[in-house]
């Protein structure tokens, strides 16, 4: 595997990111509302500083990516800025870091050697960032009782040295879907595409599927969103592939919960539109097409699990934020392809998200199968237990 020498290049990025910690995530959230704040489960990172906290010399943090942070795009480098802001705001040495990246989440034998690696490395805390880890990480969590452990989605955890981390990604899901339906109904489209690395078993993706498409929904009742799965986390020519199926199939606007910009490329060839994930999209080869893009602040995460463990205050619970605690939000909308008053819209909504008056898994929701939901969805069900798409999602 890497050492940490791969990356140490990269971490010239953190000089840029230096100012960014300072004032708070550029990426936060959308750009009508600097003002979000965390409530007292939540630390904002600008407010920590290294002049508070004291980082012990022989603490050691890694964190194990499924894919390469060179490619500063997608899942892992929104992870991997996470991890540099990180770094930057505690005032963590070069020296005490421990970057594993590449490494598929389906080859154990992998996973095993760069767990055993950072262990080995003296690791005092270890992220590590892909579901299919989750397996591996408890078998480490159990043999490594004094190395604390924490996963990123999945739902495995114990009481003593690993946890689990994720986020309401769906509330920032819904308010990409408002953007994508109002640029739907501009034009006259009904249909939106959805490149989904799994299938509807998996909750994670399914929940943000169904959220994506009661955005839209909320400004396009009788809009559909079609999906088409992969089967894979990190698959960058099926992703293309997929996301060109949905093109041929009538699809307007490409979405997507898959780890590369591929689908956002493939919508600027077909001349379509498309919102992205993880990290704004909008780049030079997307500027006529991208619209917006449901992003992560994992930031937020890493600044306080890590002081937490620094503190000795780290306890093994697992960790759910969102829009109130700025782990999630909203790539700048793209005006230049945006419909009219899309910004107006989406902050209202989140507003109501915000205050509480909009549920997105609110009661009353149908499914596909036309049975009702007579209950708002608990954060077990949206984390857990959604295996079903909504009325008007359907399987390409």
């Amino acid at each position: 595997m890497k050492k940490l020498t791969k990356i140490l290049s990269l971490l010239l990025i953190a000089a840029m990111l230096l100012a960014f910690a300072a004032c708070a995530n550029t990426d936060t959230n959308d750009t009508t509302d600097p003002t979000t704040t965390a409530d007292s489960s939540s630390t904002n990172p600008s407010e920590i500083s290294s002049e508070t906290l004291k980082v012990p010399d022989d603490f050691k943090v890694g964190i194990l990516h499924i894919s390469s942070v060179a490619i500063q795009s997608g899942y892992t480098w929104a992870h991997h800025k996470g991890f540099l802001e990180m770094v930057s705001t505690l005032g963590v040495k070069e020296s005490q870091i421990v970057v594993k990246d590449d490494v598929p989440d389906n080859d154990v034998t992998k996973t095993k050697q760069a767990l055993q690696e950072m262990v080995d490395a003296d690791c005092d805390l270890i992220f590590a960032t892909s579901y299919n880890y989750m397996n591996t990480v408890k078998e480490f969590a159990d043999e490594y009782p004094d190395v604390i452990f924490s996963h990123c989605s999945g739902y495995l955890s114990n009481d003593k040295n690993f946890n689990n981390y994720f986020g309401r990604i769906y509330e920032a899901r819904y308010l990409s879907g408002i953007a994508a339906g109002l640029k739907m109904k501009e034009d006259g489209k009904k249909i939106a595409g959805y490149v989904a690395a799994m299938n509807n078993q998996n909750a994670e993706v399914t929940g943000g599927i169904n959220a994506f498409a009661l955005g839209i929904q909320s400004v396009l009742p009788d809009a559909e969103v079609k999906v088409k799965v992969t089967g894979s986390w990190y698959a960058p020519e099926q992703e293309g592939a997929a996301a060109q199926a949905l093109i041929d199939a009538g699809a307007y606007v490409i979405a997507q919960h898959c780890d590369t910009e591929n689908p956002q490329l493939k919508a600027s060839d077909g001349k379509v539109f498309g919102v992205g994930y993880n990290t704004d999209m909008t780049t030079e080869a997307t500027k006529n097409s991208h619209i917006i893009a449901p992003i992560w602040n994992w930031g937020v995460y890493y600044t306080e699990a890590t002081k937490a463990v620094i503190n000795g205050t780290w306890k093994s619970v697992n960790y759910y934020g969102g829009t109130k605690e700025g782990l999630i939000g909203l790539s700048p909308l793209n005006t230049a392809v945006a419909a009219k008053d899309t910004q107006t819209a989406i902050d209202a909504a989140k507003a109501k998200i915000l205050d509480g008056s909009l549920i997105v898994f609110d009661k009353g929701l149908t499914k596909a199968d036309g049975s009702i939901i007579d209950h708002a969805l608990t954060d077990e069900e949206i984390t857990g237990k959604i295996d079903y798409y909504i009325k008007g999602v359907s399987l390409l």
